[in-house]
C-alpha cells in the first residue's frame, strides 16, 4: 500500500499546498480526470472545513492529510485538532429554507463526490474514499 501525508497550519492560504498535494497524487498514481476532479473538490472542502470550523482558523493548530492507495481504492484522511462536531445532525443544504445560505454545502458535496465518507473521533477525522480503476 502506498501512503503519503502532509501537515499544514490552519491558514486558508494553505489550501494551495493541499491542491499541489492532490496534483502530485494524480501524477504519481495516474488518476483519471473524472476522479481527480471529485477528489480535488471533496478533499479541499474537507480541509477547508478542518481549518475553518475544526481548528477555528487557529494557525497554531494543524490539519493532517494523508492518502493511501490499495488496488481499487484511494483513501484520504483529513484530521483537525478541534473539538469535533455532530455530523449526524446537519441541516439539508437542498431544503428550501437553506438554498440562499452561503455555507453548509461542504459535507453535502463530500458525500456526493466520494464513494465513501466516514467520520471518526467525534468528527475530528473524515475519511474520503474513491474507487479507482487499476
Amino acid at each position: 500500500m502506498n501512503t503519503i501525508s502532509i501537515q499544514v497550519p490552519s491558514i486558508m492560504e494553505n489550501i494551495r499546498m493541499i491542491e499541489s498535494f492532490i496534483d502530485n497524487a494524480k501524477e504519481r498514481f495516474h488518476l483519471d480526470d473524472d476522479i481527480y476532479g471529485n477528489i480535488m473538490i471533496a478533499v479541499t472542502e474537507a480541509v477547508n472545513n478542518a481549518i475553518k470550523h475544526g481548528n477555528s482558523s487557529d494557525k497554531s493548530k494543524n490539519v493532517h492529510l494523508s492518502l493511501s492507495l490499495d488496488n481499487s481504492m484511494i483513501k484520504f484522511v483529513i484530521k483537525d485538532e478541534g473539538n469535533g462536531f455532530n455530523y449526524d445532525n446537519l441541516p439539508d443544504p437542498t431544503a428550501p429554507e437553506n438554498l440562499e445560505k452561503p455555507g453548509g454545502r461542504g459535507i453535502f458535496l463530500m458525500k456526493h463526490l466520494s464513494d465513501e465518507v466516514d467520520f471518526k473521533e467525534k468528527g475530528r477525522v473524515v475519511e474520503l474514499s474513491f474507487y479507482v480503476n487499476s
